[in-house]
C-alpha cells in the first residue's frame, strides 16, 4: 500500500525551486504543507528547519509531516492558512519564503471516507479540517434550490441552465448521504458531452463552500505580504480560474502602483506544468504558479 506521501506527488516542484530560489539560512513558511513534498525539497536547501513553519488544516497531513525526519525540527500548526497567518502576524514573525499550494490533495481525493471524490463512494463530507461542523451533506441537504443554483454557477462555473437542472434535481432527491448518490443525480440531468465528469464542477462548488476557500484566499494575501521580509518571495499554486484570478489581481494591483508598490512580479505569466510532468502527475495539468517578491 502506498503511503500518503507517495499518493500525493507535489506539482511544479522544479518550478517552485527555480522561481522561489531558496537559499541557505532562509526562513520558510508553508501555509498548505500537505504531505511535505515542497517543504522537504526547500528545507534541503535552506538547512534551517528550526525557523520553518508548516501549516495544514488536515490532521492526517500534520501527523505525516511530523513523522518525516527532514521536517522534524520545524514548527507545525494544525490550522487553516488564514488563521495561521493571523497568528504569525500577531507574533511579529517574518519569513523569506512563503508557499501556498491550494486546492485538495491527491491523498484526500483517494480516501473515500473523506468524501471529496465523485469517483469513489463515501460519506458526503469534503471537510479539509474534520474539526469543523459543516459538511457537504449539510450544504447539499439544507441549502435552498436557489442557493444551490447560485453556488454551482459562481463556484462551479456551470451555465445557469445546467445549474438550474442540477439544483432542482438535488432538491427533489434529497436527502443525500454519499458521494455516489450525489454524483449519479448530477450526471442524470447534466447532459454534458465534455471530457470531464458531469459532477466535477458541482463537487468543486460544494467543496469551495464547505471549506470557505475563496474568501480565505482573498483575505490571507495581504497578511502574507506583511509576513515577508524585504526581498522575500511568495509563491501560490492554484488549480482553477477562480483561485488564479484572485492571486493574479492581487499581485498585479500591488506591483503596479508606482512608488507605493509593495511587490514586484517574478513570473509575468503563470508557470504551468511541462508535458512530461503532466504524464507522470496528471494533477499538474491545471496547476498555475505565480511568484512575486516583496520590495
Amino acid at each position: 500500500m502506498k503511503t500518503p506521501q507517495q499518493l500525493h506527488i507535489p506539482v511544479l516542484l522544479d518550478s517552485v525551486g527555480r522561481y522561489l530560489a531558496p537559499r541557505a539560512g532562509e526562513k520558510y513558511l508553508d501555509l498548505t504543507a500537505g504531505y511535505g513534498g515542497h517543504a522537504s525539497e526547500i528545507l534541503k536547501i535552506t538547512q534551517n528547519p528550526e525557523q520553518a513553519v508548516l501549516v495544514d488544516r488536515d490532521k492526517n497531513a500534520i501527523r505525516e509531516l511530523k513523522n518525516q525526519c527532514g521536517l522534524a525540527n520545524a514548527e507545525f500548526l494544525h490550522s487553516d492558512f488564514l488563521a495561521a497567518a493571523k497568528k504569525l502576524q500577531d507574533s511579529g514573525r517574518k519569513f523569506n519564503l512563503i508557499l501556498m499550494d491550494l486546492g485538495v490533495s491527491s491523498a484526500q481525493l483517494n480516501l473515500p471516507e473523506r468524501g471529496f471524490s465523485f469517483q469513489l463512494d463515501g460519506p458526503l463530507d469534503m471537510r479539509m479540517d474534520e474539526r469543523q461542523s459543516r459538511t457537504a451533506a449539510e450544504v447539499v441537504n439544507r441549502s435552498s434550490e436557489k442557493a444551490l443554483c447560485e453556488m454551482i454557477v459562481k463556484y462551479g462555473q456551470e451555465p445557469v441552465k445546467v445549474a438550474n437542472r442540477i439544483a432542482h434535481a438535488i432538491r427533489l432527491n434529497r436527502p443525500f448521504s454519499t458521494t455516489k448518490q450525489l454524483a449519479d443525480t448530477v450526471a442524470k440531468v447534466h447532459h454534458g458531452r465534455g471530457k470531464i465528469h458531469p459532477a466535477t464542477r458541482t463537487f468543486q462548488a460544494i467543496r469551495i463552500v464547505v471549506n470557505d476557500e475563496l474568501r480565505q484566499l482573498a483575505e490571507v494575501l495581504p497578511i502574507v505580504v506583511e509576513l515577508l521580509e524585504s526581498g522575500g518571495r511568495i509563491g501560490v499554486i492554484s488549480f482553477h480560474s477562480l483561485e488564479d484570478v484572485i492571486v493574479k489581481n492581487y499581485f498585479n494591483e500591488h506591483s503596479r502602483s508606482g512608488f507605493e508598490a509593495t511587490l514586484s512580479l517574478i513570473t509575468k505569466k503563470p508557470v504551468t506544468a511541462s508535458p512530461s510532468e503532466i504524464v507522470y502527475n496528471p494533477r499538474s495539468r491545471s496547476a498555475k504558479l505565480r511568484v512575486a517578491v516583496k520590495k
